[in-house]
């Protein structure tokens, strides 16, 4: 945009338009420096990073960047926001997640967020996680429920947590049409964490009774978190829901409703993730794929979209960065566009949340939309060149993955072959490689771990149902690092002291700083404590530092220079002290005496695993 000042001339009139080319050869100079040589787009690409779904972003987008008309908010495709005037009017709904089976607690929890800033109840009811449905009307005495929507998740006591519930609201002598919320109906869900074939037959009767008696409540919830939490990638996710999505328009369809009675009775759930940029375009993306699939069923109209933060990427160790995790996934969901948003608590790793953790996510909300005014722009996002493009070709993606489930039969035949099982596997595994050499790192667990740390410990939550055979994982990003720990806890009990590791730094501390933190760093996050006293080694004092520190195993840190001129001394002074094993860290070299190396990209996993091992770590 060219800006005139009061005179008509243009600001920018003295200076030379930049060219896309003259960019691209600035950063072949800096690459020159780090020693790449590359030229044109080479050097572009040379920036340039692959994220899942083989993804690539770019370190330039520009307006030769084209991405697919995305519309205007509010009409089709919906890429935009499904609403014209976005979520300027109110923000997006606040809603609360519980799982507390006493109804007393459930019911004090529930008036406390309501009082607070939440505006619709997310209920787990029946099993061993939820509140029984016997007890419904207990945990929601005091509720307004005219004015608080409610959405349950009761699993296979689906049927009759929803008729609990409508007649609690009948008793109090509310209309039954003027009910908001979801009965939370997810059959393909429920199959995809059993492993079981989807029972549709209590979803079908839900959605025809709403659609026919209770206008303005929903009965089906299109649930992709069991496939993010198996593992998926972001377009694996938008492909198994339009998957699940198409299989309930037949089944709804067949029984007698509507296209677009039928589309009124999905809301369709997904993960959002620290991730901001990728949250925002999963969702934008969303809305656009379930827009065409709308339009070739003969419907029109937008997706409704309840955005979770990811229990995937909470931490159990240091769970306080879990706050930041959800600040950013819960801005990309408000970005994003999304209807409502749940902010999991911080300590949801560790089991029931406290008064203090349900507060601070209910603020999380409460912050962007007051205080930061996020919703004041309808999709503020629009028109970012990044962002259009990552939405589309993130929509590509998650296109061609429906497809493949659609040709091998739909979604019921592809979860019971095990074609999604084995898809989100192979991803995890792919991912896990990333997280084990820290490409992805976690930070306060494999970056940046506090040994010292004080646990925060809750009351354990209710266990549901345990995953079964043929039903899919839940996985955490942390749980490779977190076993790693649990052993030097467990060898912290019963020593009274951790694990620990020599840091052998040489020569001045300009020469030794950066890869004495590293390994510091590296070794921490396998609950190894590091010893670095004195600052500084040679071959004359480090035999008697080594003894003194109490470790078995040490680690040299220094510049490539100084590896040359004294690695194998200090190795051999370090040896005949009694060191059980020797590291370098740098890139693998020819040190006489050294057993191992510790570099940025090493598969630091496999090497703390290997040395708790060898140090009689159980």
């Amino acid at each position: 945009m060219t800006v005139l000042p009061a005179d008509g001339l243009s600001l920018a009139a003295e200076f030379p338009a930049p060219a896309h080319e003259h960019w691209q050869h600035l950063v072949e100079g800096v690459l020159r420096k780090s020693g790449k040589e590359a030229a044109g787009s080479a050097a572009e690409e040379a920036l340039s990073t692959t994220v899942e779904d083989g993804l690539i972003t770019r370190p330039l987008y520009t307006s030769r960047d084209s991405a697919p008309d995305a519309g205007y908010p509010g009409f089709a495709p919906f890429t935009r926001g499904s609403k014209a005037e976005g979520n300027a009017a109110g923000g997006w709904d606040v809603r609360q997640r519980h799982t507390l089976p006493d109804p007393a607690l459930l019911n004090e929890a529930v008036l406390a967020d309501l009082e607070n800033g939440v505006t619709s109840l997310w209920l787990t009811v029946g099993g061993a996680a939820g509140v029984p449905v016997s007890a419904l009307a207990g945990a929601l005495d005091g509720v307004y429920l005219d004015l608080a929507p409610v959405v349950l998740d009761a699993g296979g006591e689906t049927d009759a947590a929803a008729t609990e519930l409508l007649r609690i609201c009948a008793e109090r002598g509310i209309d039954l049409r003027s009910l908001r919320g979801n009965l939370g109906a997810d059959p393909f869900g429920q199959s995809a964490r059993s492993g079981a074939e989807p029972d549709l037959s209590a979803a079908v009767h839900w959605a025809r009774r709403c659609a026919r008696e209770f206008p303005g409540l929903r009965a089906l919830a299109v649930d992709a978190l069991p496939y993010h939490e198996a593992g998926g990638s972001a377009a694996e996710e938008l492909g198994a829901s339009l998957a699940t999505g198409v299989a309930l328009l037949r089944a709804l369809t067949g029984a007698g409703l509507s296209v677009e009675e039928a589309c009124g009775q999905l809301e369709f759930r997904y993960a959002a993730t620290a991730d901001q940029f990728l949250t925002i375009a999963k969702l934008r993306a969303a809305r656009r794929l379930w827009s065409r699939v709308a339009e070739v069923c003969g419907a029109a109209g937008a997706q409704r979209q309840h955005a979770v933060t990811s229990s995937v990427m909470m931490t159990r160790r240091d769970p306080w960065v879990n706050m930041l995790r959800t600040t950013l996934a819960c801005l990309g969901a408000g970005v994003g566009g999304a209807d409502s948003v749940t902010v999991l608590p911080f300590d949801h790793a560790l089991g029931l949340p406290d008064a203090f953790a349900r507060r601070i996510a209910r603020n999380t909300s409460t912050i962007l939309l007051e205080e930061s005014h996020l919703a004041r722009v309808i999709d503020p996002a629009g028109g970012s060149w990044y962002v259009e493009r990552l939405t589309a070709e993130l929509a590509d993606a998650a296109w061609s993955f429906f497809q493949e489930i659609e040709r091998s039969g739909g979604q019921a035949a592809a979860l019971g072959s095990g074609m999604i099982g084995e898809r989100l596997a192979a991803t995890w595994a792919a991912r896990s490689k990333d997280l084990a050499r820290r490409k992805e790192p976690i930070t306060g667990v494999s970056e940046f771990p506090q040994l010292a740390e004080r646990a925060v410990e809750r009351e354990p939550a209710p266990r549901g149902p345990a995953a079964a055979p043929g039903g899919l994982p839940r996985v955490r990003r942390d749980e490779a690092f977190e076993a790693l720990r649990a052993r030097s806890d467990a060898h912290l009990a019963a020593t009274g002291q951790r694990p620990k590791v020599f840091l052998a730094a040489l020569g001045p501390a300009a020469a030794h700083t950066t890869r004495a933190s590293f390994a510091a760093n590296l070794f921490q996050a396998g609950g190894i404590e590091p010893v670095h006293n004195p600052v500084s080694v040679d071959a004359t004092t480090a035999a008697d530092a080594f003894r003194a520190g109490g470790a078995t195993v040490a680690c040299l840190c220094s510049s490539d220079a100084l590896y040359a001129e004294q690695a194998e001394a200090v190795t051999g002074a370090l040896r005949s002290a009694g060191a059980e094993r020797v590291f370098l860290a740098g890139r693998p070299g020819e040190y006489a005496g050294v057993d191992e190396y510790v570099f940025a990209g090493s598969d630091v996993v496999a090497v703390l695993s290997s040395l708790l091992d060898r140090m009689d770590v159980a």
